[in-house]
Order: structure tokens, then C-alpha cells, then sequence
């Protein structure tokens, strides 16, 4: 299994877009979003939509088309991030039902129910703790 990126990816481009914002700039195009992340533009464009949907981004179309963020960054967590790109639970069960006559088999989702509630309770806890604003201050502070 290899790690998901998109969180690190969209974290990285709204961090951006509000530094871009806050040195003066009225929106940020994709392009330049995408330099920075290395990536396509695409990819951006496609992130930044979910940021749209759920509330924390906006674009503009025509004249001066881009991007801007809804919120202020220090209102706006990693946990408001997550939920926008990850909508789903972190972990799942089988695809279909194991063997019920297997005592692994049949006790095995109520246990890895009860242990997955946990592990994403503890995640939503500490991606709640961190804001875009801190993001930025640990970036500029490792530069």
C-alpha cells in the first residue's frame, strides 16, 4: 500500500494561496499553485474544487480568474482539509462478508470497528489542533 498524499498536497496549496493573498495578491491561478506543489495543474484544479464545495476556497472565472481562500487561515484546520478531500472513514472492512463459521472470521469486524473508531477519533482530535496559520508559521520558520 503505498501513503495518500492529497491532504500534504492540498494543505500545500491553500497554505499558499493564503500567503500569495496576504503578500498582496488578489487570487492565485492554478499554474502557480501547481509550480509550487510540482505538480499538474490539473491535480490542483481538482483539489481546489473540493476546497470549493466544502467551504474553504473560491474561484473566480473570466477576467482575472483564480483562486482565494474562504476563511481567514487561522480558521481553517487540517481537520476542515481532511474532511473535504477524505469525506469517507480512514479504514475499512472486508469487501465482502468472511467466513461466519471461522471464529476469526466471524468476530473479526466488531474488533477492527471498535480499534479504526479509535485511531480516527485520536487523527480528527490532532488535524483539529493544527491550522493552515500554523502551517504557514512552520514553514516560514524552516526556511
Amino acid at each position: 500500500m503505498s501513503a495518500n498524499s492529497r491532504l500534504t498536497i492540498a494543505a500545500h496549496a491553500l497554505t499558499w494561496i493564503g500567503l500569495y493573498q496576504r503578500r498582496g495578491h488578489s487570487v492565485a491561478t492554478s499554474e502557480q499553485v501547481a509550480k509550487s506543489v510540482n505538480t499538474n495543474p490539473v491535480v490542483i484544479r481538482r483539489l481546489l474544487t473540493e476546497m470549493r464545495t466544502a467551504g474553504l476556497a473560491e474561484s473566480r472565472r473570466g477576467a482575472g480568474a483564480g483562486w482565494t481562500l474562504s476563511r481567514d487561515m487561522a480558521d481553517i484546520t487540517l481537520l476542515d482539509v481532511y474532511r473535504a478531500i477524505e469525506p469517507g472513514p480512514l479504514f475499512a472492512l472486508h469487501r465482502s462478508t468472511p467466513d461466519p463459521d471461522c471464529v476469526v472470521g466471524s468476530g473479526i469486524g466488531s474488533a477492527m470497528t471498535a480499534v479504526y473508531s479509535q485511531v480516527e477519533d485520536v487523527l480528527h482530535q490532532q488535524l483539529g489542533k493544527v491550522t493552515l496559520e500554523d502551517v504557514l508559521r512552520d514553514v516560514l520558520n524552516a526556511a
